[in-house]
Parts: structure tokens; C-alpha cells; sequence
């Protein structure tokens, strides 16, 4: 078990678990929320013991969003009275850095489950949608809050919600920053399932990460790989890019395994090699 200041990330191959620990706020995203986050997802990305990652959140809730007056001294532009040309060109790469704490998640080859329960509100919601799959339990409370807050969202959720709800629903998560029940959240397919409460939300989360992680790793990986690059691609480009990554990684000793297995009639054991 190690901690990372905002994040508790605890071990357990083959699935690791990256809480957001920082209950006494809501899990409000302060400073070391946005710094940590590339680290904790290279290393697991890197870690060939992990096969799985959850996501969930210590406490009463997911997330509330991001811990505003905690980012003002990060982001000193924003209380700058004058607002010139030269001030927005600083803000520019600050803001890219927070994406980049966002998409890491994305980025990293192993699958991403968020375990969402209570308020997973503003930021919350972009780091859920980084994610691969998204769970809840009953009491799960979704929002799109930056409009009411007076900014665009601008780590990553306007640009990834759209292809899990589609435009409609998106536009009017982003237009209306209205709350969203976790009904709601599953009938508009921004959650593919919902739980009863916290507890069972995590065994089954648990469940689930250990279900992919008995498939092949590097078939799953590379699955992601492929899921990530057609977003907004054509067919034909998602066709030719998996047509590549097919001849890259076959033949492999996981796919000998599948076949050696299924004629003995085994469980298969994959190795990711």
C-alpha cells in the first residue's frame, strides 16, 4: 500500500485500486489531485503484475469536483485583473497540464474502471469519463457543473461524453449542468450498471476487474489501444489501424496457450506474452 498525498493506491495483483482520498473535502480535486495522477498511471501502466485498475473515491462521495480555491494559487492568471494577450498565453500550457492528469488514464494500457458512488460532480465526471467502464451505485449523483460555475469544461469531458451518451444528452448535461440520478445515468449509457450500495458496488467492481484481467493482457491492451484511436476515426482507418496491430502482436504465447487449452479442455493461463 503506498500513498500519494490526494490518492491511496493499494496492489493487489493482478488489479490495482487508486482511491481518491481526501474525504474530509468530498474528494474536491486540490493541487497534488492534478500533480500525482500522470505518476500513479505510468507505474501501473508500467507494472506487468496489474491488469486491472479501479477507480473509486474514499468517504461520502466519488468526487465533488475540482477544490477551486485550492487551484488559484496553480492557476494565478485567472485572478489577474487586466487579462492581456500575454496572461492567456501562460494559461494556455497550465491548462493542457491538467488535461494531461485527466488522459493519463487514457492513456494507460491496462483498463480503467470508475466504482462511482455519491456525488461525482464537475472533474469528477472528466476522470470518470477517462475511463473505460463506468459502475454506480443507487445513490450515484452525476453533473456537468461548469456552466453553472461560469467556464467551459476544458480537461476532456465535452470531448469524450459524446461518444458514451451521444450529442443530445451531452449538450444537455453540458447546457443545463443539472444533477442526474444514477437511473438516469445508466438509461443514457453514461454507467453500465447499477448498484444497490457502496459495498456491493465494489465487490462487483472488484468482479469485473478480474474478469478482464483472466482474459489475454495483451489482447485486452491492445483492444483499448485499438477502442482509443478509432474514436472519431472512420471505419476504414479503424480497419487499417487494427489490421496493423493484429500482425504485430500475433502470433503470441498467450494465443499457443488459448489453443493448447482449449484442446486439454483447461482454463487457459496467460502470461501477457
Amino acid at each position: 500500500m503506498t500513498s500519494e498525498n490526494f490518492y491511496l493506491v493499494e496492489k493487489k495483483p493482478p488489479i490495482a485500486w487508486v482511491y481518491l482520498n481526501r474525504p474530509h473535502k468530498k474528494n474536491a480535486m486540490n493541487p497534488s489531485a492534478w500533480h500525482d495522477s500522470p505518476g500513479i498511471f505510468e507505474d501501473l501502466d508500467k507494472d506487468p503484475d496489474i491488469r486491472a485498475v479501479i477507480v473509486a473515491g474514499k468517504g461520502p462521495c466519488f468526487s465533488a469536483g475540482i477544490d477551486l480555491m485550492g487551484m488559484i494559487p496553480e492557476l494565478p492568471e485567472l485572478m489577474d485583473n487586466e487579462q492581456k494577450g500575454g496572461i492567456k498565453w501562460k494559461l494556455i500550457p497550465r491548462i493542457k497540464k491538467l488535461q494531461d492528469a485527466i488522459s493519463c488514464i487514457e492513456w494507460c494500457r491496462k483498463p480503467v474502471i470508475a466504482a462511482i458512488h455519491g456525488h461525482c460532480i464537475g472533474a469528477g465526471l472528466d476522470m470518470a469519463t477517462a475511463c473505460d467502464i463506468r459502475i454506480c451505485s443507487e445513490d450515484a449523483l452525476f453533473s456537468l457543473r461548469e456552466a453553472a460555475v461560469g467556464f467551459v469544461a476544458d480537461v476532456g469531458v465535452l470531448q469524450r461524453i459524446p461518444s458514451i451518451v451521444g450529442q443530445g444528452h451531452a449538450r444537455e448535461l453540458a447546457y443545463t449542468a443539472r444533477d442526474i440520478s444514477a437511473r438516469r445515468a445508466k438509461e443514457i449509457l453514461l454507467v453500465n450498471d447499477v448498484h444497490e450500495n457502496q459495498k456491493i458496488l465494489m465487490e462487483k467492481a472488484g468482479e469485473l476487474a478480474l474478469e478482464i484481467s483472466n482474459n489475454s493482457p495483451l489482447a485486452v491492451q491492445a483492444s483499448k489501444d485499438v477502442l482509443n484511436y478509432g474514436v472519431g476515426k472512420s471505419v476504414e482507418d479503424g480497419l487499417n489501424y487494427v489490421a496493423s496491430m493484429s500482425a504485430n502482436i500475433i502470433p503470441s504465447n498467450d494465443l499457443m496457450e488459448a489453443v493448447t487449452a482449449f484442446a486439454e479442455k483447461r482454463k487457459p493461463k496467460f502470461t501477457g506474452n
